[in-house]
């Protein structure tokens, strides 16, 4: 039995790439039954998106790694929206549906008769989260919008790379497809919102989420640093612009990141660098001064931490309680004994390759734990079934 948070909850899928399946996965990893629909010829844009792929014990490609990291826990369910047929059947299944997600073009469900107006007059309880570039409604509502593009128009990457006036500088992306996971997010508070509000009024909802408002609004400090003062911050590569020394430092045998939060923490990293003349500086002494006269003060740093190798560091700064840590590899990450304490790789049952590798929720809910049942599913494996039952 399926004893999940969300196990009395069905979502109707419609959603592809990252943003939608991010939503539905975490819904499905709390325990909601995630019927996703797909395209029966390609499926998923995300299922071509590759090498890298799992494969099977012959080494031929099953699936692709992009696909896997955000479909498990779900049904596939292939299906036509633009037949007769898979429309009837999709609205059959909004009827016995709680949610729906999907990130078509705006306007682009209404020629079906699926769009929100459509089929809450048949499901009033629906609700219903479309997810965009730039939302339902504005000068850029029909732009299709790409992870990448938001990064750049949502000013994420003006923020992100090195300074204009260093060897490399220039604007960077994240080098993960951050906006949409953050979108995803966000999908998921939105709905377990409206699934509260639903409980108490007895109606669904729509929910209009864009990709370029989620950036923006998780734009956090920095937006609020150009709001009050009308200048656009600048890129700082590693560097913080309210917090000094919060980078980078070289080691002996690579780099470690110091993130000095007080000025007793940076007291208590000058006594073991063995300068604990920079912490009664005038210069040095607040952290108000230390961002003030950061040319000053992170050339000596630079120069006191090459002297001790990166696990030489953490250990001495671990024990004066100055926070600090390597910068890993992939590698290193899955092999960190911490990461391996926590279960954070995890194996998840599939039915060609008898696993496949994922990444574990970070969710540790104490009555109602995630389960991890099964891999993303195989294009249209389960059509049959959720038909005949639904």
């Amino acid at each position: 039995m399926n004893t999940g948070a969300l196990s009395h909850l069905r979502v109707l899928d419609l959603s592809r790439i990252l943003a939608g399946p991010w939503a539905s996965q975490m819904l499905g990893d709390l325990g909601a039954e995630i019927i996703k629909i797909e395209n029966p010829e390609r499926g998923d844009d995300t299922r071509g998106w590759g090498p890298p792929y799992l494969e099977d014990a012959k080494g031929n490609a099953v699936e692709s790694a992009y696909f896997l990291c955000t479909n498990r826990n779900k049904k596939s369910v292939a299906l036509d929206i633009a037949s007769p047929a898979g429309q009837a059947s999709i609205r059959a299944l909004a009827m016995q549906s709680d949610i729906l997600i999907e990130n078509f073009k705006v306007g682009g469900l209404a020629k079906y008769g699926l769009d929100y107006t459509s089929l809450s007059q048949l499901n009033p309880r629906l609700i219903y989260c479309s997810i965009t570039g730039f939302g339902q409604t504005g000068p850029y509502a029909q732009r299709p919008g790409y992870d990448f593009m938001i990064q750049g128009m949502g000013g994420l990457m003006s923020l992100t790379g090195q300074p204009d006036s260093e060897e490399g500088g220039g604007p960077v992306k994240v080098g993960v497809a951050l906006t949409d996971v953050m979108t995803g997010l966000h999908a998921v508070a939105g709905i377990l919102a409206a699934v509260a509000w639903r409980e108490k009024s007895g109606e669904g909802q729509h929910i209009d989420l864009a990709l370029l408002d989620v950036q923006v609004s998780c734009l956090a400090n920095q937006a609020l640093n150009y709001l009050t003062t009308g200048k656009s911050p600048e890129r700082m590569g590693n560097a913080h612009p309210s917090i000094v020394p919060y980078q980078a430092f070289p080691t002996a045998d690579g780099d470690m990141i110091l993130a000095v939060g007080n000025d007793s923490q940076f007291a208590s990293f000058c006594r073991v660098a063995e300068h604990p003349e920079w912490s009664v500086d005038p210069r040095f002494a607040t952290n108000a001064e230390r961002v003030k006269n950061r040319s000053q003060l992170v050339p000596l740093l630079r120069q006191a931490t090459v002297y001790k190798t990166t696990n030489d560091w953490i250990a001495l700064l671990e024990k004066a309680n100055v926070p600090c840590g390597p910068i890993n590899t992939l590698e290193q990450v899955f092999a960190d004994p911490h990461v391996i304490a926590k279960g954070l790789r995890i194996d998840v049952p599939h039915p060609i390759t008898g696993t496949a590798p994922g990444v574990a929720s970070p969710l540790r809910l104490s009555k109602t734990p995630v389960r991890y049942q099964t891999a993303a599913p195989a294009l249209g494996a389960d059509t049959a079934e959720v038909l005949r039952q639904l």
